[in-house]
This record gives structure tokens, C-alpha cells and sequence, in this order.
């Protein structure tokens, strides 16, 4: 906005991973909603559609200040061009959404060599995250886009070794459970980056987000009305309401209140709660950061 012909900057910039649909897109007509001056990006593999997502969010928010830059997650080279965008440009971020993902229904091998499951919902957010941690605001948000599959309801996760996530043996590269170790893989990285940032005495918020089971996004593909009303009503505790959890997203990246040294686990809401126990096992945790470390200076060159 202008005052006495000066350009005042009162908004805030984000960057939402996947925001061209679902909960992404959701959360990105909520941030814009909340202020006219905040600026969106969204990071979309295909460009089509996150113009189109642009344009929609304009109309249905009246903010202009929303913007689509490629990112494919599955393509590490692709998430460092990303990165390079928002350096060339002198953009600070105030807010990063880790949000993208795809189910454990996704089988094969990126372009890197990588599991597509492990590469799309854990190594390209951990490569990205990374990368652009030197251009986040001293007071910056992240939020990590978990699940509470990270503990299914049925059986137990035991913890299998990062390294083979991300080259699965012939008995998991099919196996739907990857998905669920990719959420807790989330958990993992918030947990480690917080202790990380907090060793460096850095301002960052980190926090992850389960966002509940909901019909109305990219992962509910092939599941039908009958099912989604099953889990509401036998297993409320796991539903959750994609405006809800949108709302509360844009709160944590937004509201005071929700800045804190504390790595929380929000639940489809902004209340937090204690994840899985073995989702705050250290040694998996170091062990993860480790192995991602490793893919990415192997492929990227970096560190």
C-alpha cells in the first residue's frame, strides 16, 4: 500500500508447496484472505494449473499479490531452481508450508534414483527447506504437512532404516505403508530442524500439522463417499474438515500466539498434542537427517 506516496510493505510472504489444490490451495485463499498485502507463492509442478490456482485465488480473495513458480519435489534438481528463484529475487519468507505430498498408492523411482513416495513427501521438502532457510525472516514459520498415519490405527510402525525408505526392498517398493513412513519422516525433520535451529539460537518457529482425513484433496483419490463418512463417524478423532484445518494452518503461520521454540504437533486444528512415541526417537531422527544430507550432496554437490 502507499502512505504520502511511499510504498509500505504491512503483509507478509509465504510459500506453500502443492497450493495449487486441496489443502494447499485452501491454505493460500486463507493466508491472502488475511491480509490484502501478503504475497503467495505457490510452488507447482505443473505450471498450468498453478496459474489457473493464481488466478482463482485473485478473484475469490481480491488479493494480487499471488504468484506460481515451478517446483517438482520428485526432481531434485528442480527443487535447487526453485530455491534459486527466490534468491535472485531478494524475496524474504515469512512462512514456509511443506504441504505437498502424494499417497503410498505411487510406486517406482524418481529421476534421482529415489523412491517417489520417500523423494515427493520427505527429501524434496527437507532439500527445499534447506535451501531456503537463509533467505526466511529472523521470526520466520515453518509447517510441516504430517498425518496421523504417521501412527495408523492398525498395526504398529517399526522403524525400518531411512536408507531402506528410500530404496525400498522388494517387499516394501509396493508396500502402501511407505506413505506412512514418509509422515513420519515429517515429524522426524521437524523435531531434528527445531533442535537444530534452536542450537544455533535461531527465531524460527518449526512446528508439524496433521491436517485429518478428509475428501477433498489429491490423497482421497479412489476413496469413496461411504468410506469418508465411515471414518467420520466411527473414528471422529482422525476426520477432519478441509476449511477447518486451512484455517488453522494460516493461523499457525500467522498468529503470534503460535510462535514458540517448542516443535508442536497440531491436530486438524491448533490445538497441539503428543505425536507417536517413535516418532520422537533421536537416533531414527539424526539417522534420517544423515542419509537426506548424504542424497542431497551426492546428487546436488552442495555442503
Amino acid at each position: 500500500m502507499k502512505i504520502g506516496g511511499v510504498i509500505i510493505v504491512s503483509g507478509k510472504t509465504f510459500v506453500i508447496t502443492g497450493g495449487n489444490s486441496g489443502l494447499g490451495f485452501e491454505t493460500a485463499k486463507q493466508l491472502a484472505k488475511k491480509n490484502q498485502d501478503n504475497v503467495i507463492i505457490l510452488g507447482c509442478r505443473c505450471l498450468k494449473k498453478g496459474h489457473r490456482a493464481v488466478e482463482d485465488i485473485k478473484q475469490l480473495t481480491g488479493n494480487q499479490n499471488i504468484e506460481v513458480i515451478q517446483l517438482d519435489l520428485c526432481e531434485l534438481e528442480s527443487v535447487k531452481n526453485f530455491a534459486e528463484e527466490i534468491r535472485k529475487r531478494g524475496i524474504i519468507i515469512d512462512g514456509l508450508d511443506n504441504n505437498a505430498g502424494i499417497s503410498g498408492t505411487h510406486t517406482g523411482l524418481t529421476k534421482d534414483g529415489i523412491d517417489v513416495v520417500f523423494q515427493s513427501n520427505h527429501l524434496g521438502h527437507f532439500l527445499l527447506t534447506k535451501l531456503l532457510l537463509p533467505y526466511m525472516a529472523k521470526d520466520g514459520r515453518i509447517v510441516n504437512i504430517s498425518s496421523d498415519m504417521h501412527q495408523p490405527p492398525y498395526g504398529k510402525l517399526v522403524w525400518k532404516g531411512a536408507e531402506i525408505l528410500a530404496y525400498p526392498t522388494d517387499d516394501l517398493k509396493d508396500d502402501r505403508s511407505r506413505y506412512f513412513y514418509s509422515k513420519l519422516c515429517n515429524l522426524y525433520l521437524t523435531y531434528e530442524l527445531n533442535d537444530r535451529l534452536r542450537t544455533e539460537n535461531s527465531q524460527i518457529t518449526v512446528c508439524a500439522f496433521n491436517p485429518g482425513f478428509m475428501g477433498e484433496t489429491n490423497l482421497s483419490q479412489g476413496i469413496t463417499k461411504e468410506q469418508i463418512e465411515h471414518v467420520k463417524h466411527t473414528m471422529p478423532e482422525r476426520y477432519g474438515e478441509l476449511p477447518v484445518s486451512a484455517q488453522a494452518i494460516a493461523d499457525i503461520l500467522t498468529d503470534e500466539q503460535y510462535m514458540t521454540s517448542q516443535a508442536r504437533y497440531y491436530n486438524h486444528s491448533t490445538n497441539a498434542k503428543k505425536s507417536s512415541e517413535l516418532s520422537y526417537n533421536k537416533e531414527n531422527a539424526q539417522e534420517l537427517w544423515e542419509l537426506s544430507m548424504k542424497l542431497v550432496e551426492k546428487i546436488l554437490g552442495k555442503e
